[in-house]
């Protein structure tokens, strides 16, 4: 009785009207009149509490020093370049490339991130001028050899443009109007080696200091797929014929402050774009699905992917071979004009 009558009130135009004029008043209603924002604080404080442990730990944040390396980048791709930069973090940086490189174990996947961090590292000290911060930090770096050395160089480049654009942009746009939200699919499974190829594409998708805060997970077994779609709304009457579905969770614990909260949510909906759009280019299409915050469904959510306290659903994607006499809809567009300005103030 109390939690629907609390609930009533906070529903009040007046209630809200008053509320709203300020952040003070915004926070005292979402502290005694509702709790719709409790999870994300929640994931947001677990995300900066796994952060903050990763770099204690011996083997420090892979966050940290994708963040790190990128800012590097930044700084030797200036236009003019500084003779010195990067005073305030070199020497962390290198302390973290160390011992991650001393402490996790290598695939294909980790040896290519600290191929990065090498080449990077290297190319900083080669062109910075004597300082003894630098010359400290270059002294740890060198010491005991350097720990990758391949013949391609991942250092930042100068792209070749005389090439022609792969692809034209009416060309883009043929693709572009190809892909709809598909809800028929055919009765035929989606080959994962098909997934992989449009998630190697999401994972080329920009990224806020390149740190790809995201996890794509995957379901193809009917039973599975089945369980998983009826957790989102939206779906009833047709997720019986699904057959794949992906979930994008991001990741708070690659940030430290709560000022970059919102980027999984961000880099995520790039990712899932890019996704799409190649899905169509491998005659696979999709339909994503909104994921509502709402607790009963986050617990079932977090439960049945057996998620971190830091980790957030972003969206669903149902994936599967389009069926020919299935129609999708139209879904008219807002027009350029609508949703685009210049230099409005």
């Amino acid at each position: 009785m109390i939690r629907k009558f609390i609930k009533s009130v906070a529903s009040f135009p007046l209630l809200l009207r008053v509320s709203a004029k300020s952040r003070y008043l915004s926070v005292l209603y979402y502290l005694f009149f509702s709790r719709s924002f409790g999870r994300e604080q929640q994931a947001v404080l677990n995300g900066r509490l796994k952060y903050l442990e990763s770099r204690k730990g011996s083997s420090h944040s892979r966050y940290f020093l994708r963040r790190n390396i990128h800012r590097l980048e930044k700084g030797l791709l200036m236009k003019p370049r500084r003779s010195v930069f990067g005073l305030e973090y070199i020497s962390d940086t290198v302390t973290c490339y160390k011992q991650v490189a001393a402490t996790t174990p290598l695939n294909a996947s980790t040896r290519d991130e600290l191929q990065w961090a090498h080449d990077v590292l290297e190319k900083y000290f080669s062109v910075t001028d004597l300082h003894p911060i630098i010359e400290e930090a270059k002294f740890k770096f060198s010491a005991n050899g350097s720990l990758y050395i391949q013949s391609s160089d991942y250092s930042p480049y100068k792209r070749n443009l005389k090439e022609p654009v792969p692809v034209t942009y009416d060309a883009f746009c043929k693709l572009a109007l190809r892909r709809r939200s598909v809800r028929w699919y055919l009765p035929k499974p989606v080959p994962r080696e098909l997934i992989d190829q449009a998630i190697h594409i999401a994972r080329l998708s920009p990224s806020a200091c390149n740190r790809q805060p995201f996890h794509f997970y995957v379901f193809d077994e009917p039973e599975l797929v089945q369980k998983m779609a009826t957790l989102p709304m939206g779906t009833a009457g047709f997720s019986h014929n699904f057959p794949a579905i992906v979930v994008i969770a991001g990741q708070l614990r690659a940030y430290l402050d709560e000022r970059d909260r919102h980027l999984i949510y961000i880099d995520g909906s790039l990712a899932a774009m890019s996704f799409m759009l190649a899905l169509e280019t491998l005659n696979l299409s999709s339909c994503p699905i909104n994921w509502p915050d709402i607790e009963s469904r986050e617990q079932k959510m977090a439960k049945f992917l057996k998620l971190d306290d830091d980790e957030r659903v972003l969206m669903l994607i149902s994936i599967g071979y389009p069926d020919p006499e299935g129609m999708v809809a139209y879904s008219q567009k807002r027009s350029l004009n609508e949703i685009r300005s210049y230099n409005a103030r």
